[in-house]
C-alpha cells in the first residue's frame, strides 16, 4: 500500500502559473487545477479564457467553484512539509538540496555533478554525458554544492590533485610551479588513504572522548569532595577562632581584674601609711606647741623635766618607706603583641588574604609624560604606555629619560605602604618597580639596587630581579599582571602575580630616604604597559 509521502509528491499540488503549493484550487472544465486567484489573473489580462496548459478555449467564460478535494489534499500536503521541515533528517555533506543547473522551471534534484563542466545534472540532463563521447570522458562525482570553489584560483582548473606537503588541493599546472617537487597524489588515492584512516581515527576520537568523560566525572567528584573538605575547614577553622577570642577575652577579663586587685592592695598600703604619718604629725604638731608653753614658764624646774619627755624620739624611720604601684605587665603585654603578630604573619602565608590586605593599600597612578623617553607613546587618560616607531619631538625637561625608554608614574611616595598592578601581557622584554626621585636620566645606568632600581623584569624569555645581582627567577607560569606592593617604612618591594596571587620576588632590608616613584622600563615591541584598576576588596 502507498504511503502518505509518496502520494504527496510535491509536483501533483503545484499550481503552473504561480509554481507554488495550491491556494483555493479550482478546476477548469478541461480538468486542469490552478489556484482561483492566478487563473482570475490569466483570463482578466487576456480577451481569451484559454487553460493555461492545454490550451483550450471558454467561451463563454466559465463560473470556477473551489475544488474541495484537492484543496484539503493540498492543506494536508503543507502540514507534512512542515513537519518535515521542523525534524530534517541528516543528509551527506555537499549533496543537501544540490539542484539540477539545466532545468529551467521545476528545478529537480541533481544526481551528478561534472568536475569537467562544473555543473550539477538530474537524471534527464545527465544523459548527453551518458551517450556523447566527448562527454563520456568527463569526470562525474556525486552532487556537489559551490562547484566554482574546486577551481583553482590561480589557474582557473579544475583541482583533481592533493598536495601532501601542503595539505591542500591543487591542479595540474600547480603541480609546475608553486607546488613543484611537494608530494603530489590524485584526489582519489588521497581519499582512499583518508578512509583507510577512518576508522582507527574514529576510535581515536571515541578514546578522547571517553577520557574526556572520565576527566569530568573526576573533577566533578573533586569538586564535590572539596566543597566537603572546605565546609569541614570552615567550621574547624571557625571553631578555633571562636575558642581562641574567648580563651582572649576571657585572660582580658582575668587580667583587668588582676590589675585592679594590685591597685587596690597598692591603694589600702598607702592609705595605711597616710593614717599613721598624719597621727604622728598631729603627736609632733602638740609636742611643738606644748614646748612653745613650757618655754613661756619661769618653773625651770618643771621646763627641764618636761622637755626630756617631749624631745624623746619618734622610732618609725620612713626614709625608706614609700608605696610602689607595681602594675607593670610587659611580659605579658608583649606576648600577646608577639602573637597577634604571628597569627598575622600565619595569615598571610594565604595568598587570597595577603593579596587582599594588599590592595587596601592600592594607589591611582598615571604615567608622567615629562618623564618618558621621547619614542614612548602616552594614551589620553595616562594609563596606557607604548613604544613608538619614531621619536617624538618633546620639550627639554630634566625629567626626562633620555637615552633608555623608560617613563615614571606622576605619582611618588616617603612614607607608608602602597600597592598597583601592570598588565604585560604580549611584551616579550620589559622591566618594572620602584626607584628613588634622584636615579640617573641621562646616562645608560645599570638597573640595580645600588643604583636605586628597586625592579623585576622578562629578558629573553626569563624572568629576572635586578638586586645587588641578577637573581634569575623560575616561574611556572608566564605573567600577565604583576602586582608590585612597597612597605616604604620596612624597606622593602615585593612583586607579585596579580592573576594567581603568587608570590614572586621582594627586595627587602632597605632604608628608603628619598620620595619614590613606580618606574617602567619598555623593551621594544608593540605590546602596551597597562595601569589597570586594582580590584575592590570586601
Amino acid at each position: 500500500m502507498a504511503t502518505a509521502s509518496s502520494l504527496l509528491s510535491e509536483e501533483k499540488f503545484l499550481c503552473s502559473v504561480c509554481l507554488d503549493v495550491f491556494t483555493e484550487p479550482v478546476s477548469t472544465p478541461c480538468g486542469h487545477n490552478f489556484c482561483r486567484p492566478c487563473i482570475h489573473k490569466c483570463w482578466d489580462s487576456s480577451d481569451v479564457c484559454q487553460c493555461p496548459l492545454c490550451n483550450r478555449t471558454f467561451s463563454p467564460r466559465p463560473e470556477l467553484h473551489v475544488n474541495t478535494f484537492v484543496s484539503e489534499l493540498a492543506a494536508e500536503f503543507k502540514t507534512h512539509v512542515q513537519v518535515k521541515a521542523s525534524t530534517p533528517e541528516p543528509q551527506l555533506p555537499e549533496t543537501e538540496d544540490v539542484l539540477c543547473d539545466f532545468c529551467s522551471e521545476i528545478k529537480e534534484k541533481a544526481v551528478k555533478s561534472c568536475l569537467m563542466c562544473l555543473m550539477s545534472f538530474c537524471k534527464v540532463h545527465l544523459e548527453p554525458h551518458q551517450r556523447v563521447a566527448i562527454l563520456k570522458s568527463h569526470t562525474l562525482s556525486n552532487p556537489v554544492k559551490n562547484l566554482d570553489d574546486r577551481m583553482c584560483k590561480m589557474h582557473n582548473k579544475i583541482t583533481e590533485l592533493y598536495c601532501r606537503t601542503d595539505q591542500v588541493c591543487v591542479c595540474l599546472l600547480c603541480t609546475k610551479t608553486d607546488h613543484k617537487g611537494h608530494n603530489v597524489v590524485s584526489l582519489e588515492e588521497e581519499y582512499e588513504a583518508v578512509m583507510a584512516k577512518k576508522d582507527e581515527t574514529i576510535a581515536n576520537i571515541q578514546k578522547m572522548i571517553q577520557s574526556r568523560s572520565e576527566k569530568i566525572v573526576e573533577i566533578e567528584t573533586s569538586v564535590d569532595v572539596g566543597q566537603k573538605e572546605a565546609e569541614k575547614e570552615k567550621d574547624a577553622s571557625v571553631q578555633v577562632f571562636t575558642d581562641l577570642i574567648l580563651s582572649i577575652q576571657r585572660s582580658q577579663a582575668e587580667l583587668v581584674k588582676a590589675i585592679e586587685e594590685r591597685y587596690r592592695a597598692t591603694k589600702l598600703k598607702a592609705e595605711g601609711f597616710l593614717t599613721e604619718l598624719k597621727t604622728e604629725i598631729s603627736e609632733l604638731e602638740s609636742r611643738r606647741n606644748q614646748l612653745e608653753q613650757l618655754s613661756q614658764s619661769e618653773d625651770h624646774l618643771h621646763f627641764v623635766q618636761s622637755f626630756q619627755t617631749l624631745c624623746s624620739p619618734v622610732n618609725k624611720d620612713w626614709s625608706n618607706t614609700g608605696v610602689h604601684s607595681d602594675l607593670c605587665f610587659e611580659t605579658l603585654r608583649g606576648a600577646v603583641t608577639r602573637l597577634k603578630e604571628r597569627v598575622d604573619e600565619m595569615m598571610e602565608e594565604l595568598p587570597e588574604i595577603r593579596m587582599k590586605r594588599m590592595r587596601e593599600h592600592a594607589v591611582d597612578l598615571t604615567f608622567d609624560p615629562d618623564t618618558a623617553y621621547c619614542s614612548l607613546v602616552i594614551s589620553q587618560d595616562g594609563k596606557q604606555v607604548i613604544y613608538g616607531d619614531i621619536d617624538q619631538e618633546v620639550p627639554n625637561n630634566p625629567k626626562r629619560f633620555e637615552t633608555c625608554s623608560n617613563v615614571l608614574a606622576k605619582e611618588g611616595f616617603t612614607t607608608g605602604k602602597f600597592y598597583y598592578e601592570v598588565q604585560v601581557t604580549g611584551k616579550i622584554e620589559w622591566i618594572i618597580g620602584v626607584v628613588r626621585e634622584s636615579v640617573d636620566r641621562t646616562g645608560n645606568t645599570p638597573v640595580s639596587v645600588h643604583n636605586g632600581y628597586w625592579t623585576l623584569g622578562l629578558d629573553e624569555g626569563i624572568y629576572e630581579a635586578y638586586s645587588k645581582q641578577i637573581v634569575k627567577l623560575t616561574l611556572t607560569e608566564e605573567l600577565q599582571k604583576v602586582g608590585v606592593f612597597v612597605d616604604y617604612d620596612k624597606g622593602s618591594v615585593s612583586f607579585y602575580n596579580a592573576d594567581s596571587k603568587s608570590h614572586i620576588y621582594s627586595h627587602t632590608g632597605y632604608k628608603f630616604t628619598e620620595k619614590l616613584y613606580p618606574y617602567f622600563a619598555l623593551q621594544g615591541n608593540s605590546a602596551p604597559f597597562i595601569i589597570t584598576p586594582v580590584p575592590q576588596t570586601h
